[in-house]
Formats: structure tokens, sequence, C-alpha cells
């Protein structure tokens, strides 16, 4: 059975935590607590949810601003106009709203004219006048993570958490909050924690799931976690965020060689072919599969669905992590036009924008993408030139340590294959120090040894990589 949070009764005028509502009417609060709940669990149709309590209530600002606050979080260009179109109905609305409303509408706005992080710094003043705002703390949060800002995830949960407990609506999120954020400052003991903590409230809270997942994945517990995700998949593989936690999945098994295992994960839940999925996923699914290439893994023609759903977006340039993606399948399915559009985009991008995104792609975006070419024609050692002095800020790329490892990987594998074999040594060892149970770290240590000729260093390598594959 799935524990059961405590809920408050709504008052007029507030929110289950206590948080004003520049509103009167109990269905319109219920039913926008009900949407952040489906947003927060990766549960159901939460715009579809908000939807409705606009329908009913149409002057519901606040229903306006959390359609347009969690909009933001597709970094889709394709629902731009919806996220806009609720910022006019918002803007329509400002003379009856309350400080806190206004300080979403200042947030959603400044991030409907890129800039993103200007929209952190309004929510953050959000939750600093009202700590128990639920919204706010989950925006902060999750845009966090979208821009890479490390320290930020953590830290904007740090700032209230004394303030919550088990009596407040929604607290199992927060901790879920908590616990990826001190994840990915590498405090595992304390996010493993908090997000076991977070399970035993609610199992099905994927994103808690996530966390310790994060945990274990960046620990090296391959094992622990392919049966942690296992014995849990009960709860998260029917929710919104499955597709990412089976990209988790996979990486266990990756990192054991059980390469097998890794294409039936993407064949059974990564493949969208017939299903309409959103960016997020084809992300995983790309992801996924440039790791199988860097492992000399054939994936036949799985690139060219791929591909497909990424041409659209060849020229959004919304978002730097969603194009260095979008350049994988472009590369790896020979899609030239498709590449040269998505380069002339970003160039031209970041020579006359001055938004967050433009930043994000200069410095790490654009050398990526033409990093991933140099890689697939084989210029190996013009891939190790581009992504060598960026390797250590990679994090403004945004993502998770995790999901940015792709760049550390090809960097490796590009020096191995430049027959660059004293940086690859270096590199290789830099991955077996942080995780030294991945039998891929010890190949790639042993590959560069056999390059300088040390055979029975090459030979040691080998051997515990096969240790960790038998067992």
């Amino acid at each position: 059975m799935v524990a059961q949070h405590k809920k408050m009764a709504v008052r007029t005028g507030f929110d289950p935590r206590g948080v004003p509502v520049s509103c009167a009417e109990p269905g319109a609060i219920e039913g926008l607590e009900k949407a952040l709940e489906m947003a927060l669990a990766f549960r159901g149709d939460a715009i579809a949810q908000i939807d409705q309590v606009l329908r009913d209530y149409p002057d519901f600002i606040m229903g306006w601003l959390f359609k347009a606050g969690w909009l933001t979080q597709s970094m889709e260009t394709r629902i731009y106009p919806d996220m806009v179109a609720a910022v006019t109905q918002a803007e329509k609305l400002l003379a009856t709203a309350n400080a806190r409303e206004r300080g979403h509408y200042a947030a959603v706005e400044a991030w409907m004219h890129g800039d993103f992080y200007g929209a952190v710094q309004k929510w953050e003043a959000v939750l600093t006048a009202y700590p128990m705002d639920l919204f706010a703390l989950a925006l902060i949060h999750y845009t966090d993570v979208l821009l890479g800002d490390v320290v930020g995830q953590r830290d904007v949960v740090a700032r209230v958490f004394n303030l919550w407990d088990e009596n407040v609506p929604g607290f199992e999120f927060v901790l879920g909050f908590y616990a990826f954020g001190l994840e990915e400052n590498r405090d595992f003991a304390e996010a493993e924690e908090m997000g076991r903590r977070a399970l035993a409230i609610r199992p099905d809270n994927p994103y808690s799931v996530h966390a310790v997942s994060h945990v274990m994945e960046m620990q090296g517990r391959q094992v622990g976690g392919i049966r942690f995700m296992q014995d849990n998949l009960a709860y998260w593989g029917t929710s919104n965020f499955a597709n990412h936690l089976w990209w988790h999945t996979s990486l266990y098994h990756l990192d054991l060689e059980q390469n097998d295992m890794v294409m039936d994960i993407f064949d059974s839940h990564l493949n969208s072919v017939g299903k309409e999925g959103d960016r997020y996923e084809e992300l995983d699914a790309a992801a996924l599969l440039w790791r199988l290439n860097l492992v000399g893994i054939d994936v036949g023609d799985r690139w060219a669905h791929l591909a497909d759903k990424w041409a659209t977006s060849a020229q959004d340039t919304l978002y730097a992590f969603n194009d260095v993606h979008a350049m994988m399948t472009f590369v790896a399915d020979d899609r030239v036009e498709a590449q040269a559009a998505l380069l002339s985009a970003n160039e031209r991008h970041i020579e006359n924008a001055s938004d967050a995104n433009a930043s994000m792609s200069r410095e790490i975006g654009l050398p990526f993408c033409l990093a991933i070419q140099d890689f697939k024609s084989g210029n190996y050692s013009a891939c190790v030139d581009r992504l060598l002095p960026v390797r250590y800020m990679t994090q403004k790329l945004g993502g998770s340590f995790a999901q940015r490892d792709i760049i550390g990987w090809t960097l490796l594998e590009a020096a191995l294959r430049a027959k660059r074999f004293d940086l690859a040594l270096g590199l290789a060892n830099e991955r077996a120090a942080l995780k030294s149970t991945s039998a891929q770290n010890w190949r790639a240590v042993a590959r560069a040894y056999h390059g300088l000729g040390n055979h029975n260093k090459a030979d040691q390598a080998t051997a515990r990589a096969q240790a960790l594959i038998a067992g």
C-alpha cells in the first residue's frame, strides 16, 4: 500500500500549506492542489487538470501561473505558445493578485524572455517571503537542474527545510528535492537517507527513486542499483518518469557490460517508434544509443527514427542540452543538412542573443556539437582538443553529473582512438578512481596501457574488469 501523506483542510484564500491565494473558491484551490500533486508525483496530466480548473474558474490567476510555471520545465518550443498564452491571461488579472502571485508572474515573464537565471531569482524572492510555497520551491530546484546550478539544487531546499515536517502536505516532495541536491553535491549518505525517508512516506514518488538511483550510480553500486530499481518498479514503472528511470537502470547494466540487457531496455522502454513521447524521453534514448556506440555496439537502424523525431527542433536554440542530443542523432544517422541547420542556428543565436541559453551554447553546447561531428568522422584528435579544455565546466550545459558524463566518456574514447594513450590513461584512471566498480572504466585503463606498451599493467586492469563482470 502506498502511504498517504497528511492533508490539511483548505482555508478560503490559502492553500493546504497556509500560503495565500487571491481566490475565495475552495474548488479552485483544491483543483490547483490536485494539479500540483500530479506534477510533482509525475502522475496523470497536470496541465489537463489545471485547464479543467481554469474552465471552471477563468479568473483564477494562480491557476494560470501554475500552467505557465509548469510549462517552463518542458524546454520545448512546441509548448511555448501555450506558456505565453497563460502568462498573458495572468497579466490581465494582476490587479487582483496578491504579492506572492505577482512574484510568480514576474518569474514566468522573465523566463518567457529567455532570462532563466532572472526567473530563478524572482521565484527565490517568492520562496523567501513564503517558505511553504511548494510550487516555487519545485520550480527553483528543477530549474537549477536544467541550468546545472549544482549548489543551488541543494541550498534552495536547505533554506526552508527546517520549517517543514511530516505534518505539512507535500513534505515527501521536499525530501526528494533535497535528496537529489545532496547527491549532486556528493553528499551521498545524507542524500540516500533523505531519498529513502521520502519513499517511506510515499513509495510511488519517482523523483525520490531517481535521487537514490543517482546515489547508487555515482557510487558504482551497480548490483544494488539494479535490485533497488526492480524492487521499486511496481511504483515507478507506471509514472510519467518511468522512461528516465529505465535509462538509469540501463546505466548499471552498461557498467557491467551486460549489453544485451541494455539493448532490451532500449527496445522495450526507450524506443519511441509508434509512440508520442516528449523531448525528455528522446534525450534519454539518444544518450543511451550514443553510449552504446562508444563501447562499439552496433545499434542498427535505431538512430533513424530518433533523428526523425529531433529533426523538427534542429533550429530551436531553446536549450543547449537539447541541441547536443539532437546532434548525436543527426551525426549518427548521417543527417548532413540537419547538422548544418543546427550549427548555423546556434552560431546565429550566440552572435545575436544575450539570453541564458546563448551562454550555455557558447561555452559547452556548440563545442560539444562540433566534437560529436569530429568523433563520427574519425577526427578523434580534434574531438579531444575541443573537449579537453571544457571538461571541468560541463555543468554549464545543464542536467545531472550522470547525464553530462557522456562528455567525459566521449573525450576518453576519442583519446584512445586518437592513440593519445598517455592522456587516455590519465582520463581512464580518473574515472576508475571515481567509480572503481565499473568494468568499462577498467577496460579503458587496459586499452591505454596496451597502447603505451605496458602489457603487464594492461592485463591487471583487464583482470579487474573481468572480475567485476563475473561477480
